[in-house]
């Protein structure tokens, strides 16, 4: 079973020594783990914008090929989670297919984006509904029956303790 690799990871600075790793841990659990590098594109001729048009086609094909998705939620350049990985669980949950999440923080969304009388800091409400991230996130987890694994790490980008519960339990559940 093919399982769609999520996540800010390839913005690290060594991506293919991370999906590495987690495509053997994937592979320990019964899957093939597919991350977005796996594909060879040619980009040299093509605009910045092309360039990301034809990563997005690459990506879409990738989650097509896959089975379930398992996310990296962990927050990435803000409190929240990764955009374009928000957007992968959105798609993949919109075919139906599992999504699994895991946080290299364990706190709370609302913890995260702590403030006064449940406002932020530009007076806009907080979502304070006990979730990880934003409730469309979570719900694509619960409504999906994926499960959404958070713990604390040190390493906050490359822990993979996380990660790893959350393919264990994939595949207790879809093998």
């Amino acid at each position: 079973m093919q399982l769609y690799l999520a996540g800010p990871d390839v913005f690290l600075p060594d991506p293919l020594e991370v999906a590495r790793l987690k495509q053997h841990i994937c592979q320990q659990h019964g899957f093939v783990g597919l991350f977005p590098f796996d594909v060879s594109l040619d980009l040299a001729n093509l605009s910045p914008f092309e360039q990301g048009i034809a990563i997005y086609r690459s990506n879409l094909e990738l989650m097509n090929q896959s089975q379930l998705i398992v996310a990296n939620m962990t927050p990435f350049r803000g409190p929240s989670m990764d955009v374009g990985t928000a957007f992968e669980m959105g798609y993949m949950a919109a075919q139906g297919k599992p999504v699994f999440g895991y946080s290299n923080d364990g706190r709370l969304y609302a913890e995260r984006v702590a403030g006064e009388a449940g406002l932020d800091a530009n007076g806009l409400s907080i979502e304070a509904f006990e979730m990880a991230d934003n409730l469309m996130l979570e719900g694509a987890i619960f409504v999906s029956q994926g499960s959404l694994i958070r713990q604390t790490e040190t390493d906050y980008y490359r822990a993979l303790s996380t990660f790893e519960a959350a393919v264990k339990l994939a595949a207790e559940r879809l093998l």
